[in-house]
């Protein structure tokens, strides 16, 4: 099977979107929809005929376009279920386990709330490509403002276990705020503090750190990390379970 094509830019301040194709079959989504405009220009430059919006969560950064683009192009709106009733122009509701076709392209379906009470992350597994909203980040992951720190690392966990090798693509532009705060609990992780100067570097150049991957962010993804020796000593927690050290890590950055 042909790979999924995906063609990701920026919108508003520090969001990324990201339009998703089969190429076999010309049928394509949009992930969110935080930007009308952003999302017409990467339309026009790509020469693709949109036929989905793909929602991971109702905030307004991420399905606030929802309805004017529906209007513009006839498209289906595909999201989560269990936020159904706050994703405007909805059509096709989501849960855990469903799947979805984009053409020839199947993705899977998780539940992850945390960030919000029904978020999803779509997984295309035959083109190792997830994308996971704002539940996990480039070494970070949402602020819980609808979840509790257990429904957050339930959900992290279930994308913990894809494979290493899985391109994530995340909603956001802030990893190198988050690998600042990172370096704050686990200073001992070489792995970490290369990335961190690397990331320093790439945003001196305006590059994205968008895309990572599993791999890379359970090797240095603080969030993805609470049964670290170093991570825990420096919390205190040496004996704690999985959960509280999460929580913890989670309390710090909120304050950091």
């Amino acid at each position: 099977m042909t790979q999924l094509q995906v063609h990701m830019f920026s919108a508003l301040s520090d969001n990324y979107c990201f339009l998703v194709r089969d190429p076999e079959t010309g049928k394509t989504g949009v992930v969110d929809t935080p930007e009308v405009a952003a999302i017409e220009n990467a339309l026009n430059e790509t020469g693709w005929q949109l036929d989905y919006i793909l929602n991971t969560h109702h905030h307004f950064d991420h399905a606030g376009g929802n309805l004017e683009i529906k209007e513009k192009t006839g498209c289906t709106v595909v999201g989560p279920k269990g936020e159904a009733a706050r994703i405007p122009g909805i059509d096709l509701e989501l849960q855990d386990g469903d799947t979805f076709e984009l053409g020839h392209q199947v993705a899977r379906i998780f539940d992850v709330p945390g960030h919000t009470s029904g978020h999803i992350a779509y997984w295309f597994e035959d083109s190792a490509t997830a994308f996971v909203g704002d539940t996990l980040f480039a070494l970070g992951c949402g602020r819980l403002f609808e979840g509790t720190p257990a429904q957050m690392w339930t959900s992290l966990q279930k994308l913990i276990a894809l494979p290493d090798e899985t391109t994530v693509y995340c909603a956001h532009e802030y990893t190198q705020a988050n690998a600042k705060f990172a370096l704050t609990v686990e200073p001992q992780n070489q792995d970490l503090v290369q990335r961190a100067a690397q990331i320093d570097d790439m945003r001196a150049k305006n590059i994205p750190t968008v895309p990572t991957t599993i791999g890379l962010e359970k090797a240095t993804n603080p969030f993805l990390r609470p049964m670290s020796s170093d991570l825990r000593d420096t919390l205190g927690m040496t004996g704690a379970p999985d959960v509280d050290v999460f929580a913890e890590t989670r309390l710090r950055k909120d304050n950091f």
